[in-house]
């Protein structure tokens, strides 16, 4: 009687092995797809954790493609998580910006393309309704068929072309062309280096006459709870901070989202994660993200 416990409990653990290794094998993927919906690395790797523990617990015998299945769950529980997120968010206290992710490192980011992970298209993003975002990201940055995604969808291939129709229009229509990544790298260095200083007209030198600075803290204390917007303003603001914030400041140099960003440490202590989204006229948006547990990962 024991040999066919122990020839059961092999087959149990080599088909648990089988799972493990294709759930691997498509893990980048998961996370590339739920990163984008949430905006959020965190919660995108507690999102992917939760498929596994499903692919675990299902019947995998009955699923004909497991790629297409776990992509298919991902999105599913990424537009119930974003909703759950957007009521979640209404409380924030400032600013609220997507949480950064360390694209140098690539953890599981893993996407054949990098449409729709910039911060410009995350913030974007944030106006599409759940399923807009869903067909929008599994088209442009996964490059799915439209068939596939209304699958996923559980909807009809013309509605799903409709979907992304509206979302690329929405993104585009508010989307400016932004630079080289080169030139970005250089205009962030600038501004780091006007702004220790203090010099206001380097500073405006540098804007675009609409640009604005959103800090991103959830209330915390000397973080900034509104935008600053326009160049005047801006410039002002960051040479009233050159009198006490940068002391001490030691700026690291990182690829966040596929674009150059600065870590921010004092005293080996993390105090932020900035970057810029620059055009043609200059830095149009200062992203602060001082959040404890959005800049962790970097910590």
């Amino acid at each position: 009687m024991g040999a066919p416990v122990t020839e059961s409990k092999a087959r149990t653990a080599d088909d648990l092995d089988e799972a493990a290794r294709i759930f691997t094998s498509v893990r980048p993927r998961l996370f590339g797809i739920a990163y984008r919906m949430l905006s959020s690395a965190s919660e995108a790797e507690d999102l992917v954790q939760d498929v596994w523990l499903r692919w675990q617990g299902y019947d995998r015998s009955t699923v004909q493609n497991p790629g297409a299945f776990l992509a298919t769950t991902t999105t599913r529980m990424a537009i119930n998580a974003l909703q759950s997120a957007r009521v979640r968010r209404e409380t924030y206290v400032g600013p609220w910006l997507p949480e950064p992710v360390d694209t140098s490192a690539d953890p599981y980011l893993g996407a054949e393309r990098g449409e729709a992970l910039e911060f410009a298209a995350l913030l974007l993003m944030e106006k599409l309704t759940p399923s807009e975002r869903a067909a929008y990201v599994l088209r442009e940055a996964f490059d799915y068929p439209y068939g596939q995604i209304a699958d996923i969808l559980q909807s009809t291939e013309p509605a799903v072309r409709q979907l992304v129709s509206r979302a690329r229009k929405h993104v585009a229509g508010e989307r400016r062309a932004t630079v080289a990544p080169a030139a970005q790298k250089d205009l962030l260095a600038k501004f780091l280096a006007a702004a220790r200083t203090g010099d206001m007209a380097a500073l405006e030198s540098l804007f675009a006459a609409d640009v604005a600075s959103y800090s991103d803290g959830n209330g915390a204390i000397r973080v900034a709870r509104t935008p600053v917007v326009g160049a005047e303003r801006v410039a002002k603001f960051f040479t009233a901070l050159s009198g006490w914030y940068w002391e001490d400041i030691e700026v690291e140099w990182v690829a966040t989202n596929g674009e150059t960003s600065v870590v921010l440490r004092r005293n080996g202590v993390m105090e932020g994660v900035m970057t810029v989204v620059a055009g043609e006229d200059g830095i149009e948006r200062i992203l602060w993200i001082v959040t404890p547990e959005k800049i962790a990962a970097f910590a």
